[in-house]
């Protein structure tokens, strides 16, 4: 049995991408609009929210900072008057910047945990009483591999997804009783403008179309957790359930660091 109940009809259902002007979001805004979701767009990038828009065919550009504690419950409130509710929120927004643990430095630090976590959770605080209110409704929330276990590079950017995984996991056990449903995105590695800052092979690499056509898939089945491509992230599952002595020695192998 599915842990959410399927989204397979997308046509006039009210849908508010947060983080959708570049990557995987505005991918998902293409993909949506394609299958006839009514759109509310949302990122810092005002310019690039009104191109996605128009390539949607018309959407609302909802412009805020996720950093902004302020923002949310300001965005959430022109979304539903500018939708007529809210039936599925993604959020997407992200930031990542390859770090090793010698180079850490505060002003990243927080940077990083304030737009990849407290960004979703603050985000989730604005939308979760309405849908609660009505009984129903649809939080996605987009992860990463990364948060499987500790990999080189991700000093900051890890940390932040497996607290995702988490947060995620307790809200479908607090929310899914009440008539919310809650799915987890899990992607390996996507060419976006963020992956683009990697300096290494990046296997199973696969375009943001294609992410998010498996994301609409995953979320046709009422996956609680949609992760691909699934031939490289069952790999990292794999690994994760290794004992550290032979994880941290097959990372080192197969990294080179």
């Amino acid at each position: 049995m599915p842990l959410n109940r399927p989204i397979r009809d997308w046509t006039d259902r009210r849908v508010w991408i947060v983080g959708a002007s570049s990557g995987i979001g505005a991918a998902l805004a293409v993909e949506l609009a394609r299958r006839g979701a009514r759109l509310a767009l949302s990122a810092r990038n005002r310019e690039g929210l009104q191109a996605i828009a128009e390539r949607c065919g018309g959407a609302s550009v909802v412009p805020m900072d996720v950093t902004v504690s302020a923002d949310h419950p300001r965005a959430a409130a022109e979304v539903r008057e500018a939708l007529g509710g809210l039936d599925v929120v993604f959020f997407n927004a992200g930031t990542y910047r390859p770090q090793r643990a010698w180079e850490l430095d505060g002003a990243t630090v927080r940077a990083t945990i304030d737009t990849n976590l407290s960004g979703v959770i603050e985000g989730v605080a604005a939308v979760v009483p309405d849908m609660l209110a009505r009984g129903q409704g649809a939080v996605v929330v987009v992860g990463s591999v990364a948060g499987y276990a500790g990999l080189p590079r991700a000093a900051v950017y890890g940390p932040t997804k497996a607290a995702l995984i988490n947060f995620a996991e307790v809200l479908h056990l607090d929310l899914a009783p009440r008539g919310v449903d809650v799915f987890l995105v899990n992607p390996g590695f996507v060419a976006t403008p963020l992956t683009a800052a990697n300096r290494f092979r990046m296997p199973a690499l696969i375009s943001v179309d294609e992410a998010a056509r498996r994301i609409v898939s995953g979320m046709a089945r009422g996956r609680f957790e949609i992760h691909f491509p699934r031939r490289f992230t069952l790999a990292l599952k794999l690994a994760a359930l290794l004992p550290r002595r032979l994880y941290f020695l097959l990372v080192r192998k197969v990294t080179g660091l």
